[in-house]
């Protein structure tokens, strides 16, 4: 890697500086690439060595990848498809002329140098119902507070939230502590199955509940008219007849 142009310290997580990146970071390869939940991780170090450095990026609600002037994702629901120059708050340059560009409008992403994974929990997509279990168990936190915490499960957001209780029928702002084993394992296979699917179709705004997500909407299912309700900080939409 030849570059790294971060024109925005803002954009930069974790107390480095782009002086410190351009340090651990030119002259290395990208070696891996993995995610865990919402952090997409680059390793960096020498071809056939140990890893070196950890770019971990974060893209929030607004932030977009664009490799060599292509953007992996054509448009988000909640940005735009313009690339404008000042919106490029983060890039690498390499050897072979290519880029890697992080477009971001709102500044809701970042870029942080060895990013503790640890301390995220397991991954939604392919999350156990034991693992679940455990981040759930003893718990009178409101259960869409306990799944929107990073550090209990890994990837979920506010509406892929509200669409898996809406689907699964279980009342937001229940204690996350009351479930029992079998809506545990009912829970953890629709956390898996509606993130694979919501995926496939495009993003988290594909849901079934989606459209019916403002004041005086109704329920898809039974056209109840849906609660709307903040819990854990979200603006949350539930169906008062059928989650319990």
């Amino acid at each position: 890697m030849s570059e790294v142009c971060a024109p925005d310290d803002w954009f930069i997580k974790g107390g480095a500086d782009a002086a410190a990146l351009s340090l651990a970071l030119e002259g290395q390869t990208v070696v891996g690439v993995r995610r865990l939940g919402k952090l997409l991780m680059l390793d960096f170090g020498q071809s056939g060595g140990p890893i070196g450095a950890v770019l971990g990026l974060r893209f929030g609600m607004t932030g977009r990848l664009v490799v060599d002037d292509h953007a992996v994702i054509e448009k988000l629901e909640y940005s735009s498809a313009r690339v404008l120059p000042e919106w490029r708050r983060f890039a690498l340059g390499f050897d072979d002329q290519g880029t890697l560009v992080i477009v971001d409008p709102r500044r809701l992403g970042g870029v942080e140098l060895n990013p503790d994974d640890s301390q995220l929990g397991p991954d939604a997509f392919d999350l156990a119902v034991e693992q679940l279990g455990a981040a759930l168990e003893g718990s009178r936190t409101a259960l869409k507070a306990r799944l929107l915490d990073q550090r209990r499960v890994a990837g979920l957001g506010n509406l892929l939230v509200d669409e898996i209780l809406w689907r699964i029928g279980l009342d937001p702002a229940r204690e996350a502590g009351s479930l029992n084993g079998a809506e545990q394992e009912q829970l953890a296979e629709a956390i898996r199955l509606t993130v694979a699917e919501l995926a496939e179709r495009g993003g988290s705004h594909t849901g079934d509940l989606h459209l019916a997500r403002v004041r005086g909407g109704s329920c898809p299912r039974d056209g109840e008219l849906l609660d709307r309700r903040t819990i854990g900080g979200r603006t949350t939409y539930s169906c008062p007849l059928h989650q319990r």
